[in-house]
């Protein structure tokens, strides 16, 4: 478990799409994160830029403000450059919090800015496919729908309680969203470590596989059996390949394909998230679907 000095210094980089989402939020964090470090802040316009910032980090310990998009883009320019293994990585979550939250990462600005400065290093596992793609948290066959966040409400300074009272009824409410139907049964062949867990005749609802403990995969199949969902197949394996006729599948926050065969494996302990240190004493980190 590394830990860190107060006299570390932080590259921050601000992601674009988290300064037109909440720009107090990003202000925050940042005032945060430079009144407890020596803080160089970046603020890319676009991917290229972002990838130029990061790769000129030097000793500098890399600080993300945004959402798990670009939690999980650091990742990867990071695993395609080889220098995943080297680099301890900081998540502020701005907009969509989800996937951070579900590595361990505190909700709310302040206390994931705390934790950046607070922290430790854990080390956790990365699925890796034979596309040279990653997933952080979860990998979903059929890609389940895409969740669109509700409007942000008006940010209000702190202390002021009598201006929030004033403002508070005027906080747009949540959007209302029409109900997305769930993909249909599709066949797929799911092998793990070699061995087949359900095969090409046996339609199955859905196939999740996430990045477990120890370098091993957990994987379950919801199978259909006449028409009826059946009890879930769950095993665990270090490669997991799944065969079809032109799937797709959700990759953290992302969907790829089709695609009609895609193996991944896990590599273990591939990447440093910095945490905070009461949750090392709660035993290993479970990955929910986001």
């Amino acid at each position: 478990m590394a830990t860190f000095a107060k006299s570390d210094q932080l590259l921050v980089i601000i992601d674009p799409a988290a300064r037109q989402t909440d720009g107090e939020s990003v202000r925050i964090a940042k005032d945060v994160l430079s009144a407890g470090a020596a803080a160089k802040v970046c603020l890319p316009e676009g991917p290229e830029e972002f990838a130029r910032a990061l790769g000129r980090r030097g000793s500098r310990r890399p600080v993300v403000i945004g959402d798990g998009r670009a939690l999980v883009r650091t990742v990867a320019l990071l695993h395609r450059q080889r220098e995943l293994a080297g680099c301890v990585l900081s998540v502020v979550p701005v907009g969509d919090s989800a996937l951070a939250e579900s590595l361990g990462v505190p909700a709310g600005t302040v206390a994931a800015a705390r934790a950046v400065l607070d922290g430790a290093e854990r080390r956790l596992d990365l699925l890796v496919d034979d596309s040279d793609g990653v997933v952080l948290g979860t990998l979903g066959i059929p890609p389940a729908p895409v969740r669109v966040a509700a409007a942000q409400p008006m940010h209000v300074s702190v202390g002021r309680p009598w201006f929030r009272s004033l403002v508070r009824p005027l906080a747009p409410r949540p959007l209302r969203l029409p109900a997305v139907p769930s993909p249909g049964p599709t066949r797929l062949r799911v092998e793990v470590d070699g061995e087949t867990l359900v095969d090409l005749d046996q339609p199955v609802e859905t196939v999740s596989v996430t990045p477990g403990a120890r370098g091993m995969a957990d994987v379950e199949v919801r199978p259909l059996s006449v028409g009826a969902a059946a009890a879930p197949l769950l095993t665990s394996g270090h490669t997991v390949t799944v065969t079809g006729a032109d799937f797709r599948y959700r990759a953290d926050t992302a969907v790829a394909g089709p695609v009609r065969r895609r193996t991944w494996r896990v590599e273990e302990g591939a990447w440093g998230l910095v945490l905070p240190r009461h949750t090392f004493a709660d035993g290993p980190l479970t990955m929910p679907d986001i």
